[in-house]
Order: C-alpha cells, then sequence, then structure tokens
C-alpha cells in the first residue's frame, strides 16, 4: 500500500539518479605527463653531481611518498622526497634513475637516464692584429669577425660520436640562428656588436635520434684596439721585449714602429687604415709603403721634449679607431 503510494515518483527519483551520475566530476587515473622532471645541469659531464627535481601542478608532492633508485637499487624513500641528487657515471656508460610517486590516484613511476657528454667552446678572432712573436691571444674588437668552434666528445660505449655526424643548435645572444646550424656545423662565426661589448654564444650538439646531446656556451667580450711604440734597430730589428714609455729617451737617428694591436684587418699592410702621425701637433707625412713607421732624427747638442701622436682609423669600420701619445725626450 504504501508502495503504491509512491509509486508516481519513481520516474522522477531514476532521472534525478542519470542526471547526477552524469553531472559527477570524474576522476582520472594517475598518468606520468602529470608529473614533470627537470635536470640540472641538463647535459651533465662525467662525474658531474646532477640534481633531479619532480614538480606537478596537479598535485601536492609534498605529502606523498617518493621512492628514488639508481640501476635498480634503493636509494632514496620518503614523503616528500621529490629532490635527488647522484654523481653521472663515466664517459660511455649511462645510469638509470627511477622515482616511483605514491599519488592518491595511483603510483605512478618515471625514468631518468643519464649519459654524460661533454662539450668545449673555442673562440678566435679571425681578423685581429697582434705583432710577430706576440704569445698572447688576438683579442676581438668591435664589429670583428669571431669564429667559435663546439668540441664535443660523445661516447657511446666505447667508441666516440664523430662530431661531424652530429646536429648543431646555435644561439647568439639567446636568438636561435637556424641558417648556421645543422648537421655537421660545428661552427659559428658572427661579427662583434658594436653597441654591446659582451655577446653570449651557445650550442647544443646532438645525435640525430636524440639519445646524446652537449650543450655549452660562454661569454665573449670585446676590447678596443690600443698602439704600443717599438723602436726599430737597424741591426737588431725591431726590439719587441720593449715597449717605448711615456719619457724615453730618443738619441741620434732612430724609427719608432707602431703595433696596433687587436685592430683589423689582421695584415695592417692592407690599405684599409689611415695613420695620422703628429708631433708636437704638426701633422708628419711617413711613407705610404711603412706608414706604421716613424723616422725621427735628433740634433746634436739640442735637447728637449716632444709629444709623438698617432691616431689609426679603418675606413671599412667607423668604431674602429685607436689612438697612442708619449712623450720623449731627447
Amino acid at each position: 500500500m504504501k508502495f503504491e503510494k509512491f509509486k508516481f515518483l519513481l520516474p522522477y527519483l531514476i532521472a534525478v539518479l542519470v542526471i547526477s551520475a552524469v553531472f559527477l566530476p570524474f576522476k582520472a587515473k594517475a598518468a606520468e605527463s602529470d608529473i614533470s622532471v627537470d635536470m640540472s645541469p641538463e647535459n651533465p659531464a662525467p662525474g658531474e653531481n646532477t640534481s633531479i627535481t619532480l614538480s606537478s601542478y596537479l598535485y601536492d608532492l609534498n605529502s606523498v611518498l617518493i621512492s628514488w633508485s639508481v640501476d635498480g637499487k634503493n636509494s632514496l624513500s620518503g614523503i616528500g622526497q621529490k629532490t635527488f641528487s647522484v654523481d653521472a657515471p663515466n664517459a660511455g656508460k649511462e645510469t638509470t634513475i627511477l622515482a616511483d610517486i605514491a599519488l592518491p590516484d595511483g603510483a605512478i613511476e618515471k625514468t631518468i637516464i643519464i649519459r654524460p657528454t661533454t662539450l668545449v667552446l673555442l673562440w678566435q678572432a679571425d681578423d685581429s692584429y697582434v705583432p710577430p712573436f706576440y704569445k698572447g691571444k688576438a683579442l676581438p674588437t668591435p664589429e670583428s669577425e669571431i669564429k667559435v668552434v663546439a668540441m664535443p666528445e660523445i661516447k657511446n660505449g666505447s667508441s666516440e660520436v664523430n662530431p661531424q655526424s652530429l646536429l648543431y643548435d646555435w644561439q647568439e645572444d639567446y636568438n636561435n640562428q637556424p641558417d648556421d646550424s645543422g648537421y655537421g656545423k660545428n661552427y659559428f662565426i658572427y661579427t662583434g656588436d658594436y653597441l654591446d661589448s659582451t655577446n653570449n654564444i651557445s650550442v647544443t650538439a646532438s645525435t640525430p635520434d636524440q639519445k646524446y646531446s652537449a650543450d655549452a656556451n660562454l661569454n665573449i667580450t670585446t676590447t678596443q684596439p690600443k698602439i704600443l711604440f717599438y723602436n726599430q734597430d737597424p741591426n737588431l730589428g725591431t726590439l719587441w721585449e720593449n715597449a717605448l714609455s711615456d719619457g724615453s729617451k730618443i738619441a741620434g737617428a732612430e724609427v719608432i714602429q707602431a703595433a696596433p694591436y687587436f685592430i683589423s684587418p689582421k695584415d695592417i699592410r692592407i690599405p684599409l687604415l689611415t695613420w695620422n702621425w703628429s708631433i708636437n701637433d704638426n701633422a708628419i707625412t711617413v711613407p705610404i709603403y711603412a706608414e706604421n713607421l716613424l723616422p725621427i732624427q735628433t740634433q746634436a747638442g739640442v735637447s728637449g721634449t716632444s709629444k709623438i701622436d698617432l691616431t689609426i682609423n679603418n675606413s671599412y669600420k667607423i668604431f674602429e679607431t685607436a689612438s697612442k701619445e708619449i712623450n720623449v725626450s731627447f
């Protein structure tokens, strides 16, 4: 009798249950994509300490059990242990890291494989002048042409991967350089910016299957050309070991040779430079075939001081100029 009384409500109850089932939130099972892995450094060198960090926008990893293992051996376990560090193996070896995350919606595993690599960047200023026997490195100046060469060392087991078979992705000041990147392109050439004294050059070298990769970056700073004066001895040649300093003594007939360090072109005999010599602010003309040489003749019985000044300009690079002034006594 009671059932008959409420029998008319049955269709409405069924409808409510169906609607509730449709609009109840669907709780998906946890997936590997719910957890992100960050490794620092991204491409470790052999033996380098590597930090691995787990993160998630969906779950609070500080409140779940996380267990870590290295090559199948348990290493660390605990609530909120979302960071783990390990030393990279030797070159040609690999280490497998397994993170087991006990999420409320089901446990998931993240696998990280460390394959150590090394990459060294070397640079040279292709058009920077230095005098003979100079033991230092030719430095780049504004608008200099600079070449950067990548030297990767990637081992697959006991064999070393040929650098010419790698893919290179170059960046200049964090901007991709697609025209200079690609298969076997292990060098990058650019021109220094006269508005910015430092350029950041970076590269990633990887195998075509992306199994191995190495990266490196460096900052290259430009400098301004500078002039040093030397005495050219008629018998010994240019005395490169001693630059003339302010107040140097000149006696009789001598020849002063100017060396414009780091100016371009690399061969200063190429007629791109203008040499403006002066003595006591009076312009001096020197032979066009030896513009870096200034002959001086002092008079017997006369003493005093003279100011020697030289300014060098590059006809094709307006921001490349150098000047030097010294006082000589006689």
